[in-house]
């Protein structure tokens, strides 16, 4: 009998040596991807840093990329302090690459080498322009034109999936001052995507991952 009960005693201290062991295993892994996150972000945030402080703006179109990159620079850097979590540093990377696709236009707009290609943006789910369109006044296409001097890295606007691209307007600079949800917005928003499905709303062609 008490030989069964030091079995019972011996197989009870191993479960809790495996089970801790495995609590802290999984502790330090998660401290692993945590620090990764970190790292990865912050370096996406210190180039875009180096690449608004190397490059000068010249023109009004060049200047408005450099003022949206400047905006994401600064929306990272908050995020970054901020963050606690793998998920937080990710949307402060996403920021960061934004921002560096914003240096990448303006660097083709000034007829600079635009650098390398950067890592695909969450934000590349809303579609990519893929032919040039022209509805209402506006005009979209694949590439930087004097026609299409704006550049757009993709994203949403009022939950509608906008596709990345080169645009007439910022548009986007428009929709937030006029409001996505007020009458004006709306209408924008309609005239751009009116470009790509001519039936009044977001079709099921618009997520196939090119749009137009």
């Amino acid at each position: 009998m008490m030989i069964l009960l030091l079995l019972i005693l011996l197989g009870a201290g191993v479960m809790v040596l495996v089970n801790g062991g495995g609590r802290r295993t999984r502790t330090a892994r998660g401290g692993e991807f945590l620090a990764d996150a970190r790292a990865d972000a912050s370096r996406w945030y210190e180039r875009l840093g180096g690449q608004l402080l190397n490059l000068q703006a010249d023109g009004d179109v060049a200047r408005q990329a450099l003022l949206d990159a400047t905006e994401r620079h600064q929306a990272a850097g908050a995020q970054l302090s901020q963050a606690r979590t793998v998920t937080q540093y990710r949307l402060a990377r996403e920021s960061a690459l934004e921002g560096l696709a914003y240096v990448r236009a303006a660097r083709l707009t000034l007829g600079l080498d635009p650098g390398p290609e950067l890592p695909p943006l969450a934000a590349a789910e809303a579609g990519t322009v893929t032919n040039e369109h022209e509805m209402n006044g506006y005009r979209v296409g694949p590439q930087h034109t004097s026609a299409t001097p704006y550049y757009y890295p993709g994203g949403y606007q009022n939950g509608r999936p906008m596709p990345a691209g080169w645009y007439s307007t910022p548009w986007w600079k428009t929709a937030l001052a006029a409001g996505a949800g007020t009458i004006g917005g709306m209408l924008l928003l309609d005239s751009l995507l009116g470009m790509g499905h001519h039936g009044g709303g977001p079709g099921p062609d618009m997520f196939d991952g090119d749009f137009f």
